[in-house]
């Protein structure tokens, strides 16, 4: 039976949404602000991604596996629900490994979709393809940030630590690189030292794409900087900055992230800034390339 809708929900916004739920502390502030907008929030977890803490911060919680689209659909029918938030990571190497039909159990749905729908496997397709599956539905997919736009990092510095001379020629440097990279699809980051490249980002994504930075380039110093495509679909896979970012920068030798001002999720700032102002590295938000 569907739960029962309540009241209190701010005005242009549902009473009740889903919300999709990977890893990470993002599904943790979308859950905390529809609930303080008066939401209702029904939540399937990504199993092995999603932590059951959140459990505790929604209406009705779930697991589902990774391949069961089919049943999370039917979940989100069954609980009335017309609006869809998708927030936290998902691991993307599980969709290549050897026995991934075993430890997926993809139902006819997925396997539907992605056998015989995709024109490729890239993550913006895959995912562009789900949420149309949810459309079909009836099930719209908000905007990641829809319920708490706050999380957008805004131009300018994230903490006191400024950018040298020579780290504004690495971020013009690496944007360019980042811009192009993220456009083709192949990932949202780059590492960049003296006008070199030295690490782009793959399917690993970016933590471990800075420690792969950290390892080719042992004197330290470099520069990451994490982009969206010029067209990115910010119902989903937004790039997102946190406290683990910094503490993977420091741990490489990294000495700024760059960043796009509007485009990128910031969580736990206050973490951040202090983490950033204590190893003394740079971190900023552009609206577009340093002049």
């Amino acid at each position: 039976m569907p739960i029962e809708a309540k009241e209190g929900a701010q005005e242009g916004l549902p009473v009740r949404i889903g919300l999709l739920a990977g890893g990470g502390s993002f599904p943790f502030a979308v859950a905390r602000a529809a609930r303080q907008s008066g939401i209702e929030v029904v939540c399937a977890g990504i199993k092995h991604e999603v932590s059951r803490e959140l459990a505790s911060e929604v209406s009705v919680f779930k697991e589902f596996g990774l391949g069961r689209l089919g049943r999370v659909l039917r979940y989100f029918r069954r609980h009335g629900i017309s609006e869809v938030s998708w927030a936290g990571w998902v691991r993307k190497e599980r969709l290549f490994t050897p026995a991934r039909i075993f430890s997926l159990l993809p139902d006819w749905r997925m396997l539907r979709i992605w056998y015989f729908s995709l024109r490729d496997r890239q993550s913006q397709t895959i995912l562009t393809s789900f949420a149309e599956e949810f459309e079909r539905e009836g099930i719209k997919v908000a905007h990641s940030t829809r319920y708490c736009p706050e999380l957008l990092i805004k131009e300018g510095l994230v903490g006191r630590v400024k950018p040298k001379a020579r780290h504004l020629e690495d971020i013009r440097f690496g944007w360019d690189i980042a811009r192009r990279m993220a456009d083709l699809d192949v990932g949202q980051s780059v590492a960049v030292l003296e006008k070199a490249t030295i690490a782009v980002e793959g399917l690993e994504g970016t933590d471990r794409n800075i420690l792969r930075a950290g390892e080719l380039c042992r004197k330290g110093g470099f520069t990451v900087v994490k982009l969206p495509k010029d067209d990115h679909d910010m119902r989903f896979d937004v790039p997102t900055i946190g406290p683990d970012t910094i503490e993977n920068l420091k741990e490489a030798g990294g000495a700024v992230l760059a960043v796009k001002a509007g485009g990128t999720l910031i969580l736990e700032q206050e973490r951040v800034v202090e983490l950033a102002d204590r190893y003394g590295i740079v971190v900023v938000a552009y609206e577009d390339s340093p002049q």
